[in-house]
């Protein structure tokens, strides 16, 4: 596992008060050189071991429920493991920010931006208290966040506290858009803001700033719904800042009776304390009076502490009523803005939907996303401009070939999907498999449970698929239909680079004893051997 340089356990958090455990930073905007436009290269072909959805989950979840055993406690979590956590916060400093660093670490598995986006909203559920619906929206900002600052280290320099900056480095800081690099190369910073909140524990303002959001916009439907979910949570942040305002305000007021009060009893504290001195210095052979007279000065000198300890407690409520007014009335503009931005994107996907009617003069065909491995991808293109209206995130198809699904006869028929060998072996977890790609989205909705030969030929004959399986140290022919089902297997072993040809006759392959076999196309039985 990669060696990071884990934080030393900081001193625990003090202050019972709100606003003692709020971590929040009014900073100006940074700026950076780094790309604002940010693409997720995920690997989306076929897995050797397939986990749910609730498992990824619960990576995170795990980490978080370690992390808030005591929030307070600054520590490292998840140490030789695939993923883990450093919890960086110390008090001393107020003039920057907290953070949570997530590291996913050299043998970890994921491979998809929304699985790791999973395992951060786990993590966000059982750290801090979100709802799934807020954890799985800021999970997703500060996945862009972090891609948007990858490997500028200044940046979070700038930002943050040196109890988060010294476990980051140039290289790894931040989250590569590659998600092959990801295992022991990967950094994410989670800005913190008030732990205390179940809402606000992390700073939406920062993972959502203009670069952010100028990212975001680059989606095809320009991230409406996640902006939108966000926008949700700023307004519910303004009005829950709104309300800690106003009970801070009346805190005050209660306050300042009381500061008053103490003052009226300072004041005739040191009234009396004045004229037991006159006494006392009147008559200085007098014990009595002397005494008196000391004890006047004491009660005098506590009440004015008293006094003193209630004008830095009005003077402090004030303090944070103002602190929280000011959160609230930032949420709110950016509620705001972002809403107004959100209305006039939603326009233009009206507009666009009205008047391109894309699908109708639409070509899908193949590119090549990586020379050297041979690796296809789909593009679906507008064919009366040549330009690309999608791009498949399927980016692992083999061979250059696909075979289209089609539905309907004659004039009628229509292109549904394609079957093509998928996936690649670089990544812990991926795998070759058969797959069926729909022509819609242009993504893997099938794949078969065998695993395919990776240099396999595909063939199509009537409504089955021919290709190559691996089963233990050996290769077999397999038939599949369009939904990925094993229909027969081979009984005769064959090379795993064998041709497949089909005839009226029957199957024409090479043995794994390099002779030629005749194979039977209903059940795929050697017919002389």
């Amino acid at each position: 596992m990669k060696k990071y340089k884990w934080l030393a356990v900081m001193a625990v958090m003090t202050g019972c008060a709100f606003y003692a455990s709020a971590l929040s930073v009014n900073e100006e905007e940074i700026k950076s050189t780094g790309s604002e436009v940010v693409e997720f290269n995920s690997y989306s072909g076929p897995h050797a071991l397939i986990e749910s959805a609730a498992s990824i989950t619960e990576i995170g979840g795990n980490l978080g429920r370690q992390v808030a055993i005591d929030l307070n406690q600054a520590g490292a979590y998840g140490l030789n493991t695939k993923y883990s956590v450093i919890h960086a916060i110390d008090t001393s400093d107020d003039k920057k920010m907290d953070a949570d660093i997530l590291f996913i670490n050299e043998d970890a598995t994921v491979d998809h931006i929304t699985n790791l986006r999973r395992i951060i909203a786990g993590y966000l559920i059982d750290a801090y208290g979100y709802n799934a619906s807020d954890a799985s929206t800021i999970a997703t900002f500060i996945t862009v966040y972090n891609a948007v600052y990858r490997q500028n280290l200044s940046v979070f320099n700038a930002k943050y506290k040196s109890v988060v900056t010294r476990n980051l480095t140039e290289e790894d800081c931040g989250l590569s858009t590659n998600w092959s690099d990801w295992p022991g190369n990967t950094q994410i910073v989670i800005p913190l803001f008030d732990m205390s909140s179940s809402l606000s524990a992390v700073d939406t303002s920062v993972i959502s700033d203009k670069k952010v959001i100028a990212s975001i916009k680059e989606e095809d439907d320009f991230g409406v719904d996640e902006r939108k979910n966000l926008a949700d949570i700023k307004q519910r942040e303004a009005t829950d800042y709104s309300n800690k305002a106003q009970e801070a305000a009346q805190t005050a007021a209660q306050q300042n009776k009381q500061l008053a009060q103490q003052q009226e009893a300072a004041n005739k504290a040191n009234e009396n304390a004045a004229q037991a001195a006159a006494q006392a210095a009147a008559n200085p052979d007098d014990a009595d009076l002397q005494k008196k007279a000391q004890e006047a000065q004491a009660v005098a000198q506590a009440e004015k502490e008293k006094a003193e300890a209630q004008k830095q407690q009005t003077a402090q409520a004030q303090k944070d009523a103002e602190k929280a007014q000011a959160v609230a009335d930032k949420k709110l503009a950016e509620a705001t803005t972002e809403r107004t931005e959100i209305a006039k994107d939603k326009q233009k996907l009206l507009s666009q939907a009205l008047a391109d009617e894309q699908d109708r003069n639409a070509a899908i065909g193949m590119i090549i996303v990586d020379e050297k491995k041979q690796l296809a991808s789909l593009v679906k293109i507008d064919s009366t401009t040549g330009n690309i209206i999608t791009q498949s995130p399927v980016k692992v198809i083999r061979g250059r070939t696909i075979v289209p699904v089609s539905q309907g006869s004659g004039s009628n028929a229509k292109t549904v999907g394609f079957v093509a060998i998928c996936g690649d072996t670089a990544g812990a977890n991926s795998a070759i498999r058969l797959c069926y790609i729909d022509a819609q989205s242009l993504e893997v909705t099938a794949e078969s449970k065998e695993i395919v030969y990776q240099d396999s030929v595909l063939v199509k004959d009537g409504n089955y698929y021919y290709c190559v399986i691996k089963s233990g140290n050996s290769y077999y022919i397999a038939k599949y239909d369009s939904d990925m089902n094993l229909i027969q297997k081979s009984t005769a072993t064959v090379k795993n680079t064998t041709p497949i040809t089909v005839t009226d006759k029957g199957i024409i392959a090479t043995s794994s004893a390099n002779k030629v076999i005749l194979l039977n196309t209903d059940t795929l039985s050697a017919l002389n051997q």
